[in-house]
């Protein structure tokens, strides 16, 4: 088995409110293989068994953090796939021909989406070893077609549930989008689509100001309010979800926004066919939001810069704040 092509960075905060070790999500897309194939590879490489779901999923039991979803990322599909076909009616036979077509066109540019368990911190290593394995087979990422744009989604477990705390991750995800954003070296086929859309001016510098501590209902909806959407970078809905489902579904009830105690982190291409890429080049990006978020004082002088940058005209047109945030506002380890 390979090793990581990189260390992954230590975030500030290793357990969460219970003491126990935090846990991050992961969902990669991808193409080059069947969904069979790949449920089948994965299966072999983790050491788990395939389980057949729907028509477009597979479930691997046998991992302690919990079952492996690979599925085909088209949920049109996925429900036409779990239909009762027992009764030919006409309806279903019309609707069975319509899903034929849809499957035809989904395999040119809907990728397979593997979703992990929540894994431990110290299994992240693995997810990284899994997509070297996957290159090796064929498979294929954003960068390989210009009809791919394809994602790896990132669900950090968060420390503790405060208003403080998701406060002060999301005062720091803001003022360091855009070298996020530079890191990311994100392909035109996603910047084209509105996949991750950035948070309105308004929003950002009512975040960043120095009185701006609410309590939970009013970050919510605040969110909410300029937000109403699963399109952005940092999608909070999930975890806003998890705190209170009714103020969001009051605002956006769409039926896909599944509640967890995480951040979803949605800016980093799939680009698992680039040699040495993993899941270490955006987890150590990521490590760097939470590293200031934990640090009160760098955090207030972060967001007092990036307000002062926003708010000067001149400055926006003649000084790069991506240029600045490698400068000032990150470790010169992640540069």
């Amino acid at each position: 088995m390979n090793a990581s092509p990189s260390p992954l960075k230590t975030p500030p905060h290793t357990t969460n409110a219970e003491g126990e070790t935090r846990c991050v999500g992961v969902e990669l897309e991808l193409s080059g293989m069947e969904l069979d194939t790949i449920a089948q590879l994965v299966a072999k490489h983790l050491s788990l068994t395939v389980e057949h779901g729907g028509r477009y999923d597979r479930k691997l039991t046998g991992d302690n953090a919990g079952d492996w979803i690979i599925e085909l990322d088209y949920a049109k599909l996925k429900r036409l796939g779990r239909n009762d076909r027992s009764e030919k009616t006409l309806a279903n036979q019309i609707d069975q021909s319509a899903e034929e077509v849809l499957a035809w066109a989904a395999k040119m540019v809907v990728p397979v989406e593997i979703v992990s368990p929540p894994l431990p911190l110290d299994r992240l290593q693995d997810v990284d070893r899994l997509i070297e394995f996957l290159r090796q087979q064929g498979a294929e990422g954003t960068e390989d077609s210009p009809l791919y744009a394809f994602g790896m989604q990132l669900n950090p477990e968060l420390p503790d549930l405060s208003a403080h705390t998701i406060n002060a991750h999301l005062k720091a995800f803001l003022c360091l989008y855009d070298w996020l954003i530079k890191r990311a070296d994100i392909d035109l086929s996603r910047r084209l689509t509105s996949y991750v859309d950035p948070f309105p001016k308004a929003y950002i510098t009512r975040v960043l100001a120095h009185d701006y501590w609410p309590d939970r209902d009013t970050l919510i909806a605040d969110y909410l309010a300029d937000n109403p959407t699963r399109n952005r970078a940092l999608d909070m809905l999930p975890l806003f979800t998890h705190l209170d489902e009714k103020q969001v579904n009051q605002a956006l009830n769409d039926g896909l926004t599944k509640a967890r105690p995480t951040f979803h982190y949605r800016l980093p291409d799939s680009k698992v066919s680039r040699p040495q890429w993993g899941i270490h080049e955006a987890w150590n990006d990521w490590v760097e939001v939470e590293k200031l978020a934990a640090d009160s004082k760098r955090l207030t002088a972060c967001c007092d810069a990036y307000l002062a940058h926003l708010n000067d005209p001149l400055s926006r047109i003649t000084n790069n704040w991506a240029e600045k945030v490698n400068t000032l506002w990150v470790d010169p380890l992640s540069q």
